[in-house]
């Protein structure tokens, strides 16, 4: 069983969030506290004291550097960036966009790259269920759109890390937080391609709140998939299936 633990966001969910059991205070989940917990349950993951797990949230407004992130890539306005451990380059985080950590243990052979491209591919499954529709593009990670005749744009950055078979860090969904934010860098360290969101796509709001749960249900299927666990359910018995692992191609690069 996916043990998914939904943590703080910036307006309430229907069921409400776990933030007391771990000590957080309402809303939007700083970065660093958010890091120093992800780190604590991947050990007890890794130790077999905990269930895979999936960390699902919204951050308050801060930029975060992969171990690639070169100097000129980082924010022209000295804004402060937390540097960290996970694969990839600068991205931001903040509120309505929906970030999710699964923290799992792979079956061995560990298949990093595979793990990923099922990401993408669950990810673009929960983008096709509120009508955006997104392709991988390859050589590059993540979700994108590619609207006929102008430039793709990254609707969720992935960048994973795998410690003791476990992975750590995980995605960033952007649903309908402020997208000027990309301004400021270069994100992801790719110059030719632009950010955007689920709200802008479908011309409506789309909030967290309206995909945190197909998240939810879409990451549980992905762990089965690859570990044989039961999927997570928001309202009991089998749920809603979405079809995440349907889409499977044999392209491993990005």
């Amino acid at each position: 069983m996916l043990d998914v633990i939904r943590l703080g966001f910036s307006e309430p969910l229907p069921g409400g969030d776990r933030h007391r059991e771990f000590g957080l205070p309402p809303g939007p989940v700083d970065y660093r506290a958010a890091w120093s917990l992800q780190r604590e349950l991947h050990a007890e993951v890794v130790a077999g004291t905990r269930p895979d797990t999936l960390l699902l949230l919204e951050h308050q407004p801060v930029y975060t550097a992969g171990k690639l992130t070169r100097d000129q890539e980082r924010p022209r306005d000295g804004a402060e960036v937390v540097d960290i451990d996970r694969g990839g380059k600068i991205t931001w985080h903040g509120p309505q966009q929906l970030v999710g950590y699964p923290l799992v243990k792979l079956p061995i052979p560990i298949d990093v790259v595979g793990f990923v491209r099922d990401l993408e591919r669950t990810i673009m499954a929960v983008c096709d269920a509120v009508g955006v529709r997104t392709v991988p593009v390859k050589g590059r990670s993540g979700v994108w759109v590619t609207p006929q005749d102008e430039a793709a744009r990254k609707v969720c950055a992935i960048g994973m890390r795998v410690s003791k078979r476990a992975t750590m860090h995980g995605f960033a969904l952007n649903c309908a937080n402020d997208l000027s934010w990309a301004q400021n860098v270069i994100p992801c360290g790719i110059d030719d391609a632009g950010v955007t969101s689920l709200s802008r796509e479908a011309g409506r709001r789309i909030a967290v709140a309206d995909v945190v749960d197909l998240a939810a249900e879409a990451m549980s299927e992905l762990v089965a998939h690859r570990t044989g666990a039961t999927r997570y359910d928001a309202n009991g018995g089998h749920g809603r299936s979405i079809d995440s692992m349907e889409r499977r191609d044999e392209e491993a690069s990005g």
